[in-house]
């Protein structure tokens, strides 16, 4: 195994801890507070790790190249992962794994709308068993309230994916070309401003209390720092580290083992039910992603 593949598999095991750990905070922190604690948190890890290097605290880019950081982090982080953790709190962390596995066909699909890369039969036939795969494990357990929650958080994580593609997809030149951790922990950065931005208009009575309520419930820390730490900040690492040393295609494979390390964890962990049709739902749906990205 090389260091590609060892940093994607990495990605996966510490982005599924993460999860389990934000399912747990999301018992009592809601996802929009719980997403700024994780963003801010991880901007302060980012920029404690270029101190530490050191590396330079400002890239010269071109002003184009800057716009299409700040909307990649406005799109990918501010919304992708507020959508995330409100999915997960709706579903669990067992059928969210599953809507996950719409994240390799997403890539080839906003590829496709974005840059006119054409789609092949092998993209079609594994985006169709994903999609299948959904359908067939969405199911109401007892983590899931009801119906509407079942169908909401499908919804959300789907959608949640297709624009995290999105925002990857506009910056993928910068981030192969320029150090990952300053690119990363600027578009945290980034998002952490337009999160605190968004928060004053809506609210301007209550956006203090509402959006520093992660900071403000000292109980949550043991599971929201690691959750941090884990996920947005070394997970973000490695999976941009197995981007940069192996093909897209085959970083995909070893990231979308996530999905199969949270059905387990949440299983083990959170004893979340891991019913027949969950079970051949999430099997349809990894192989339906990994055909995607097999043959990308």
């Amino acid at each position: 195994m090389n260091a590609g593949e060892i940093y994607a598999l990495t990605s996966g095991l510490l982005w599924s801890f993460s999860v389990i750990l934000m399912r747990l905070s999301g018992f009592t922190i809601p996802a929009i507070p719980l997403t700024f604690f994780k963003v801010t948190f991880a901007t302060f890890c980012f920029a404690l790790l270029i101190f530490i290097r050191p590396e330079q605290w400002v890239i010269p880019l071109s002003l184009n190249d800057y716009l299409r950081l700040i909307l990649s982090a406005f799109l990918g982080i501010t919304i992708a992962d507020t959508m995330i953790a409100a999915a997960l709190n709706k579903l669990g962390a067992s059928l969210h794994a599953l809507a996950d596995c719409a994240y390799t066909p997403a890539i080839s699909l906003v590829g496709f709308l974005m840059f006119g890369e054409l789609l092949s039969s092998f993209e079609l036939v594994g985006g169709l068993l994903v999609i299948s795969g959904v359908f067939i494990g969405a199911t109401v357990t007892h983590e899931v309230k009801n119906s509407r929650d079942l169908w909401i958080g499908i919804f959300l994580a789907v959608s949640a994916h297709v624009i995290m593609a999105m925002g990857i997809l506009l910056i993928r030149d910068i981030f192969s070309q320029h150090s990952i951790i300053w690119v990363s922990g600027f578009r945290f950065l980034c998002a952490s401003i337009a999160m605190f931005i968004l928060a004053i208009l809506k609210n301007p009575a209550t956006w203090k209390r509402e959006l520093f309520l992660g900071y403000l419930t000292p109980k949550t820390w043991k599971t929201m720092i690691p959750m941090a730490i884990l996920g947005p900040f070394l997970a973000t690492i490695m999976w941009t580290s197995g981007f940069k040393y192996l093909t897209a295609a085959r970083a995909a494979i070893f990231n979308q083992l996530s999905s199969v390390f949270i059905i387990l964890l949440a299983y083990l962990l959170l004893k979340e039910n891991l019913t027949t049709r969950k079970l051949i739902g999430s099997i349809l749906a990894v192989l339906g992603a990994l055909i995607v990205a097999l043959n990308q």
